[in-house]
């Protein structure tokens, strides 16, 4: 299975691989989402350790299930090769309606055909007031004209 655009990354190619992961994510799919791994992919995110498809899908159900009315914004940070350094931040709350931004870097790492096979995340959470929020789409796609993480000093 092939997963364009492919490795080594341009600037372009970079930038596009980085939307498709945030418009996946936005989606909460996580067996759509996992199919841009490969079958075998390792992950570290914040302090837990994943390893294959069928673990990822399993995080991300429990994610989603926590982190309601989520809503993300991927930027590249940087690319060489194979690889795409990216930051992020995205908006949610938990059941008791508090929430959080949440701000991160991913170490992404993909084979020769486009899926990733090493995802490195470090991820912090900040309380917001609703008041605060800055993500106010409807679910899915982050909309084209929507402000990027550094149009929105984030």
């Amino acid at each position: 299975m092939s997963r364009p655009p492919l490795p080594p990354f341009s600037a372009d190619t970079a930038a596009q691989k980085v939307r498709m992961a945030e418009d996946a994510w936005n989606g909460r799919d996580p067996e759509k989402v996992a199919l841009a791994y490969t079958e075998d992919s390792r992950w570290r995110n914040r302090a837990e350790f994943l390893h294959g498809r069928a673990a990822i899908v399993e995080f991300l159900k429990r994610k989603w299930a926590r982190e309601l009315d989520y809503r993300l914004i991927k930027e590249v940070w940087a690319w060489q090769g194979n690889r795409i350094a990216v930051r992020f931040a995205y908006e949610w709350h938990d059941d008791s309606n508090n929430w959080f931004r949440s701000y991160g870097n991913e170490n992404w790492e993909f084979d020769e055909q486009g899926l990733m096979r090493l995802r490195l995340a470090s991820i912090n959470d900040l309380p917001i007031r609703a008041s605060e929020r800055k993500y106010h789409w409807p679910p899915g796609r982050r909309p084209d004209g929507h402000p990027t993480l550094s149009e929105l000093g984030l």
